[in-house]
């Protein structure tokens, strides 16, 4: 069959462009090993043209976003302990994607920086005295952060029912206690699971109120998604949803209720009236503004100078420390290596500190929970039935010097808690009245665990002006559900390339 050679022309030029469409502003996604080991190499700094700061994932992953596809792209890789590395992304492609990274000269136990070996205890005295100085907070700023929230409810047991009604027939009892065992089979066949993912400018400035410093801070979301199977309750909030809908569907909802649980009661008064509820002038939280808060809370939990988790550095007197040797950061300083282990019985955690021997600055700490501590405990399971207790705490932080080199910030942060919980007790509704009341009693028997996962990424600092701070207006958000990842959704921005976990997730 002869073919006009002018169409064919045409249709190649076509297919050309396509095809050439196809591979031009991908994500890149790359993989950091040891070049000896093979092994990969987490929480690594991957500096983007000298613009946005990446991290890579516990599997050594990271990805480039469209906007730094191009072959002209210039990263560099560096890791303590580790020669730095610089290249293009077309190096990067050349490579199948793989940077390897050459340790350094210097051992951890090769080396001491004088004749006699360095005090730890000395050491963290010096990092105490110098933390106001290195992690110094007051400039107004702008920080370009990436984070990712995991939550999971595991119940290994769950028994709910309505053991006394004053206020439903028996049909109606049988037909309720019947939606509370299929909702309970549910939770444990199929328990909450859920991703949250949000890109967004965080503004923060030390402000006066009432004569005392205080932190404004205003958050600018400009992408958000949740990851969860609609086919089931992923989520704690939607858990307690569900759970709030079965009990109140069981109230009058022309009366008012207190709550009894055992030998105590609640003060609250509740009730299903629209009018009522009106006159509470209850609020309901947006997305922006729960968002803000717990960013706020994790920077709480997180901050160097006054959390009680990381009491290894800011009171070192609490734990004991063992110099382990010495590495080298990309700028060919000297890092101390410090192993710590609790030594009073207020100290919990046990993990390294790697400490700049120049000024004294953390840069990196790893921790968890030594064996057989908590973080926190509650144990009444005889008495009254309930038990609780954070068994898992664990985490990672990076810190990094600030543009103007002075003093560090935190650039990444991977927090991980882990909760058991137990709660056996009868839970009463009784209506508020002088005469015969209306009684719903419900028998719940809950055990098991939940855990909670908090990754943050500090891409880009910027220093602000204060009234840059104060003037910005925000403006709430909407987040994106979908029902499996898909790395299209981030293809504009930077983002922590997700685990298998995630990418597997269903």
């Amino acid at each position: 069959m002869k073919v006009n050679f002018t169409q064919k022309n045409l249709f190649n030029l076509f297919l050309f462009l396509v095809i050439s469409q196809l591979g031009i502003a991908q994500n890149i996604t790359g993989k950091i090993i040891d070049s000896q080991t093979g092994e990969a190499i987490p929480y690594a700094n991957i500096q983007v043209n000298n613009s946005e700061s990446l991290i890579s994932n516990l599997e050594g992953y990271f990805t480039l976003s469209e906007k730094y596809s191009s072959d002209e792209t210039i990263i560099t890789i560096t890791y303590l302990g580790y020669a730095h590395r610089q290249m293009s992304v077309l190096d990067l492609k050349k490579a199948q994607n793989t940077v390897r990274l050459i340790q350094g000269i210097v051992e951890l136990n090769d080396v001491d920086i004088s004749n006699e070996k360095p005090d730890a205890n000395k050491i963290m005295a010096k990092v105490k005295e110098n933390l106001k100085r290195n992690y110094n907070e007051g400039q107004p700023k702008k920080d370009l952060i990436f984070v990712r929230n995991s939550t999971a409810f595991k119940p290994t047991k769950f028994d709910f029912e309505i053991d006394k009604s004053t206020v439903l027939t028996s049909k109606a009892l049988k037909s309720t206690n019947a939606e509370l065992s299929a909702f309970t089979k549910l939770l444990i066949a199929e328990p909450p699971h859920q991703f949250t993912d949000y890109l967004c400018n965080y503004y923060t400035a030390t402000t006066k109120k009432d004569g005392k410093d205080e932190l404004l801070t205003k958050l600018e979301v400009l992408k958000a998604t949740k990851l969860k199977n609609e086919n089931r309750s992923t989520s704690l909030d939607d858990l307690e949803k569900k759970f709030t809908d079965i009990i109140l569907q069981n109230l009058d909802s022309t009366k008012f209720y207190r709550v009894k649980s055992g030998l105590f009661g609640s003060r609250d008064t509740i009730s299903l009236r629209k009018d009522y509820n009106k006159s509470k002038n209850i609020k309901v939280e947006n997305q922006l503004t729960a968002s803000k808060s717990y960013l706020d809370y994790y920077m709480k939990r997180n901050d160097i100078l006054s959390a009680k988790r990381l009491a290894f550095i800011n009171k070192p007197d609490q734990y004991d420390y063992v110099y382990e040797g010495a590495t080298y950061s990309k700028e060919n300083e000297f890092v101390y290596v410090i192993s710590f282990k609790p030594r009073k019985s207020k100290a919990k955690y046990t993990g390294k500190i790697y400490v700049s021997e120049n000024d004294f600055a953390v840069l990196r700490t790893d921790y968890t929970l030594e064996e057989g501590e908590k973080e926190f405990g509650f144990n009444m399971k005889l008495l009254l039935g309930v038990k609780f207790s954070v068994n898992v705490s664990k985490g990672t932080i990076i810190y990094k010097q600030n543009p103007n080199d002075n003093g560090y910030f935190m650039q990444y942060a991977a927090l991980e808690s882990g909760q058991y919980f137990y709660f056996n007790r009868p839970i009463k509704f009784i209506e508020l009245t002088k005469g015969e009341k209306d009684v719903v009693k419900f028998e719940l028997k809950v055990e098991g665990s939940s855990k909670d996962k908090t990754e943050y990424m500090n891409m880009k600092r910027e220093e602000v002006s204060k009234a840059t701070v104060e003037d910005f207006k925000e403006e709430d958000f909407k987040f994106i559900n979908i029902k499996k990842y898909d790395p299209k959704i981030w293809k504009d921005y930077s983002a922590i390339e997700p685990l298998e976990e995630m990418k597997q997730f269903k």
